[in-house]
């Protein structure tokens, strides 16, 4: 009997699917060469996280994603500071001796952590995937170039990036992810389906620039938005230090069908060092995320709420006047 891997990854995000391709790899030329794989996206929301009526196939994985007590989880790797809901939850990681649950925060990427375990703490070499595994880190870790380069998306990766963010349909996210697994980056986003959505996407891509622009407003440092009554959900995060190179942090607030987000960023190019641990702020309102991005969700109708945290926090990133 053919058994049956549910591999459970952050949904529209390129180091979330890169993960769970990367993840792929491992368990096929690690652990059984011939496994039906399973692959479902998870989204931040505002609230706890009941993922029992997921994790129901043999084998259950979770990557770039916040950590699950369940005894149904098999395999998890995270790298973000705030992996855990609970204390019970890190205890209960801690506690674990599987062999098959890893978290380190220092990594820029799920994607390169999960490639490293494999080959240091597995012998397994990923080498095929090079390309996707320093796409990953570049994207996730926001190590490009400058600012132009993360927001022109010029390269094959970016492309595919734009599409992984704005997509909401399962089919194509698992399109991709097996696509990635054995072909160049270059190949996948000149996919007939995946270039259609591109071509369409870059669209919206250069409205909401423009949008964007319109929103900004900068003050001390930090780049405030509220996009919340606007025809943009999802936006590249880098158009803010595009727009304004000077700044340092970036807080931003948005209205999904599925939740209100605040968003909350730090300038990979700015001069100043920031001073402010990111996802430790939005910890105390139930987000969490990087030192350097992070996020909180909140109940669609929770809007105003939104607005005032993102209020908030924006006077506590303007707090340290040595910064500016």
């Amino acid at each position: 009997m053919t058994e049956t891997v549910r591999v459970l990854h952050h949904d529209n995000c390129f180091d979330g699917i890169a993960s769970a391709a990367v993840f792929s790899e491992f368990y096929r030329r690690h652990v059984n060469p011939n496994p039906a794989f399973e692959y479902q996206g998870l989204a931040h929301q505002a609230g706890s996280y009941r993922l029992d009526d997921r994790l129901l196939a043999p084998v259950n994985v979770i990557v770039d994603f916040k950590y699950s007590s369940s005894d149904r989880l098999t395999w998890w790797f995270d790298h973000h500071e705030s992996a855990f809901l609970s204390k019970s939850d890190e205890s209960h990681f801690r506690e674990d001796h599987s062999g098959r649950k890893f978290h380190d925060p220092t990594y820029p990427s799920c994607t390169k952590f999960i490639a490293d375990v494999s080959r240091d703490v597995f012998g397994c070499s990923l080498d095929h995937l090079q390309d996707l595994i320093y796409w990953a880190d570049v994207i996730d870790g926001a190590q490009f170039r400058d600012a132009e380069t993360a927001v022109e998306l010029r390269e094959p990766a970016l492309k595919l990036m734009l599409v992984v963010e704005s997509v909401r349909d399962p089919a194509l996210i698992r399109h991709i992810i097996e696509a990635v697994q054995s072909r160049s980056l270059s190949e996948v986003v000149e996919d007939e389906a995946i270039r259609t959505h591109f071509d369409r996407l870059y669209g919206k891509h250069l409205e909401s620039i423009a949008i964007l622009k319109a929103a900004m407003k900068s003050n001390g440092g930090v780049v405030e938005f509220d996009i919340s009554e606007t025809p943009v959900s999802g936006h590249n995060k880098f158009i803010p230090y595009h727009v304004f190179p000077d700044s340092v942090y970036t807080v931003g607030v948005s209205l999904e069908t599925s939740r209100a987000k605040v968003s909350v960023g730090t300038n990979p190019w700015s001069h100043v060092k920031p001073g402010h641990n990111l996802a430790r702020i939005c910890e105390r309102y139930g987000g969490g995320g990087h030192a350097v991005v992070a996020a909180i969700s909140f109940r669609p109708d929770e809007i105003e709420k939104a607005r005032r945290v993102a209020h908030e926090i924006a006077e506590i990133l303007r707090s340290r006047p040595d910064h500016f």
